[in-house]
């Protein structure tokens, strides 16, 4: 190699010093190649190489620090060292095509040319004539390359080295391709995960245990049909203690997804759980909500269902409130159930609200649900059968789903009414579907000994 020169200079062992630049061979790693097995793509793409320019082999390699790994070698079964795909890199001209610095490396003659005439190659190769071009990545770094190698000398022509070319831009943006594939693929798992935990902190972790009164809840977002990101929904409920012995319960729906939609979401929620101790009435809870959401400028509006309410020795007695929202259901001991709330303004839209504080009682075994719209507007997956096509699992069919299961406890409930919806839908949810569940704990009857009238 005493004729060779690189701009790079050399290391101690006389190769170019760019085979051991710490950003291209971390960019070698990064393409995740090395040392993994044939692929078509690769091999077809060397042998293409071999057929147009004539050659006796062609190689796809990967250069790191040391070694030349060929990922697609053809015609070179005779080659010691073939099971291990590699050769050090001493022994291989890629170290020429390295410190070329993404020119081609183009020999005719490589027993007479000065820059290869003592290089163990020449013998161990059996080469000829070689042409490499180089692999680059998006950056530049120069990852290795696609060569072809005669036994004997020859003249690479223009259509040889056009094609060489060509066909290494091929390699490099197949290589390229995966990178970016991957890295997709990691961002997506990112946005994934970050949804998650955006998600999870709208939600309590727990609800909130009530003695005498039994809670559950569920939330489903919804399905994407068109899209491969995935977004925060707006549903969120809460359930907490207000002052004394008085809770609340809230649930609402913020239009739209996305981060904007979970900020509001978890605004709400805090701002409820702030205001909730300075007055027992829902619409003016509400009506609170609606002044901080309009002080944001937000240009997200969200419907919301708040109740607060005491246990009684007869059960609970409680007033609800609803901004824009479907009624809440109360589904009696004996499986009677009946709509509660009086429609009323959405919030985040106007500064004056119409909101009508509801008082309800309930007895022991009574149960209120409270529930986003992904529950009354659920529709089969797109492509099921013409038969259910459009069907709309609406607010009679919850109702009638709710009085069917009137034997079961809160969170029975909720499994059930979550199964139904699935059922219905398939599993592809058109909109965030949020249930939460309060139900008195029943009475129990009460046992012991009989009481027996006195004999004389």
């Amino acid at each position: 190699m005493a004729g060779a020169m690189f701009a790079g200079g050399v290391r101690k062992d006389g190769l170019p010093a760019a085979l051991s630049d710490p950003a291209r061979v971390a960019a070698v790693e990064a393409t995740g190649l090395l040392d993994t097995g044939a692929e078509d793509v690769f091999d077809d793409l060397a042998s293409l190489a071999a057929r147009i320019t004539a050659s006796d082999r062609a190689f796809v390699t990967l250069v790191d620090a040391d070694r030349s790994f060929w990922k697609a070698c053809v015609g070179a079964d005779h080659l010691v060292g073939l099971a291990d795909r590699q050769a050090p890199i001493g022994q291989s001209f890629c170290s020429f095509l390295i410190g070329a610095a993404g020119a081609p490396f183009l020999v005719e003659n490589a027993a007479a040319d000065p820059r290869t005439t003592d290089h163990p190659a020449v013998g161990q190769m059996k080469i000829g004539a070689w042409a490499g071009f180089p692999l680059l990545d998006t950056a530049g770094q120069v990852l290795g390359g696609l060569c072809v190698i005669d036994d004997s000398p020859r003249t690479w022509s223009p259509t040889d080295l056009t094609t060489l070319a060509t066909l290494a831009r091929a390699v490099s943006s197949e290589i390229n391709l995966r990178q970016s594939l991957t890295a997709s693929r990691k961002a997506h798992q990112r946005s994934a995960d970050l949804a998650h935990s955006l998600q999870t902190g709208l939600l309590p972790a727990t609800l909130r245990t009530i003695p005498g009164m039994e809670a559950a809840a569920s939330y489903l977002p919804a399905s994407n049909r068109h899209r491969t990101d995935i977004e925060v929904g707006g549903d969120f409920y809460d359930l907490f203690r207000t002052h004394g012995a008085n809770h609340a319960a809230i649930l609402g729906d913020v239009c739209g997804k996305g981060i904007q939609a979970a900020q509001v979401s978890s605004m709400a929620r805090y701002t409820v759980r702030a205001d909730a101790a300075d007055t027992g009435s829902p619409a003016d809870l509400l009506t609170r909500l609606n002044a901080a959401l309009l002080a944001q400028s937000t240009t997200r509006f969200l419907t919301a269902v708040y109740t607060a309410f005491h246990l009684t020795p007869a059960g609970a007695a409680g007033t609800i409130a609803l901004a824009g929202h479907p009624p809440a259901l109360v589904r009696r001991a004996g499986g009677h159930v009946e709509r509660l709330g009086t429609p009323g303004t959405l919030l985040g839209v106007m500064p004056t609200l119409h909101l009508t504080d509801v008082p309800f009682q309930l007895a022991p075994g009574d149960l209120l649900l409270l529930y986003t719209d992904g529950a009354t507007e659920a529709r089969p997956r797109p492509g099921t059968s013409p038969q259910s096509a459009g069907a709309v699992f609406g607010e009679d069919d919850l109702a009638q789903a709710l009085a069917a299961s009137h034997t079961m406890d809160a969170t029975a409930t909720v499994n059930h009414l979550t199964g139904l919806l699935h059922n219905h839908h398939h599993g592809w949810a058109s909109d965030d579907t949020a249930l939460l569940a309060l139900r008195v704990t029943p009475t129990r009857p009460r046992t012991g000994p009989t009481s027996k009238t006195p004999t004389s």
